[in-house]
């Protein structure tokens, strides 16, 4: 697929700043803290999510006694954030693989495919959580590319249909202007969740429909 014209791609960002403004998130620099919670956030809502992440830092002191603690103590803190067998199990793993102390200060000095390259090679870290760990905690220069980016990128003609998820992170790296991760990945996501639904997108509401050619299709079919 030939990659999609960065002037479109640019009125694109633009069309969707002007619905979701432009998200702003400094980097907090806590990369074990955006892991956890990035992990806690698979196949949940952001409510459940908070909920488990703010059980989970209430009932243990620090993340050694999360790692240390028998998993049944950990699964029933995060159950409210569903799949908490296999999450627990999941973060007490992540946690006896890595260096607790230094995890944070080591990411942060690495370069992103170094850092990239440490966080996928974890138990059950894939290249969406090392992006959101990469992206949120230290600013560096990688996508998230979750359901909702996938849906919408691919029904605009930004990805190609029915790409892998990886073809799809480095193909989101590639048309993203630097410096606008965040808000690209954000307000496309917003896109996905607010109006281009996956059964039934609404395209007679979408600030989009004119630059997305399956929209368009949709509307001239009716």
């Amino acid at each position: 697929m030939t990659p999609p014209d960065r002037a479109r791609v640019r009125r694109i960002r633009d069309r969707l700043r002007l619905v979701y403004g432009r998200p702003f998130a400094p980097p907090h620099g806590q990369g074990l803290d955006e892991l956890i919670l990035t992990v806690l956030s698979q196949s949940t809502n952001d409510r459940n999510r908070d909920v488990a992440y703010l059980a989970l830092r209430r009932d243990f002191a620090d993340w050694t006694a999360v790692r240390d603690a028998p998993n049944a103590d950990v699964e029933r803190s995060i159950r409210p954030g569903g799949i908490s067998k296999v999450k627990s199990a999941r973060i007490q793993d992540i946690l006896r693989a890595i260096d607790i102390d230094t995890f944070d200060a080591d990411l942060e000095r690495m370069s992103v495919a170094e850092g990239r390259d440490l966080l996928v090679g974890l138990p059950g870290v894939g290249r969406k959580t090392a992006a959101c760990v990469l992206l949120f905690a230290y600013g560096k220069r990688d996508i998230p590319v979750d359901t909702h980016v996938s849906r919408v990128g691919t029904r605009l003609g930004l990805f190609r249909e029915k790409a892998p998820f990886e073809e799809l992170h480095d193909a989101m790296l590639e048309i993203t202007p630097r410096g606008q991760e965040l808000e690209f990945h954000v307000n496309l996501l917003r896109h996905g969740r607010r109006t281009c639904h996956s059964r039934a997108p609404k395209c007679d509401r979408c600030a989009l429909l004119r630059m997305c050619p399956t929209g368009y299709n949709l509307r001239q079919a009716d």
